[in-house]
């Protein structure tokens, strides 16, 4: 599939109304990863989660990600600096700018509000990092970042 298709089909698992670019699921995130030099891949979870959970891994596409949580621990209250704390780490609003969280919802709500800051390119991954609760109400068996193989390490 062509980077032009990944962008394509992104748009329309979202349509119009989305308020960003697009969804994609984790292995198009990798793939836009690798082969976009301009991709860069925001991990929107908070910092115990990157601690305990783990984090993914770019070593291999020479890239690093940009950790800037969208909601503050421990009350989760809305980052009031999160477009601050993402202009630090050198992202910028032209880039292809991958949200991923636990599960997919708080990449969605970055990606929207960076779409209304002026970001052009800013796609939701599908799953997140730890993918949906299974039978068990555990999660990282079903889908998501890790359960795809994706590459990741302990944080």
């Amino acid at each position: 599939m062509s980077l032009k298709a990944v962008h394509e089909a992104a748009a329309e698992r979202v349509g119009a109304d989305a308020g960003y670019a697009g969804a994609v699921t984790p292995e198009e995130a990798w793939r836009l990863l690798k082969d976009d030099p301009a991709a860069v891949l925001i991990d929107v979870r908070t910092q115990p989660e990157w601690v305990l959970v783990g984090v993914p891994d770019l070593h291999d596409v020479g890239k690093t990600t940009a950790f800037v949580s969208w909601q503050t621990f421990p009350a989760m209250n809305e980052n009031p600096n999160f477009d601050a704390e993402l202009a630090t780490r050198d992202v910028t609003p032209d880039q292809t700018a991958l949200f991923i969280c636990r599960s997919g919802n708080r990449s969605a709500d970055a990606a929207r509000a960076m779409t209304a800051k002026g970001f052009t390119r800013c796609y939701n991954v599908l799953e997140g990092f730890e993918g949906t609760l299974d039978d068990a109400r555990h999660r990282g068996s079903l889908n998501g970042w890790k359960a795809k193989g994706l590459p990741w390490v302990q944080g």
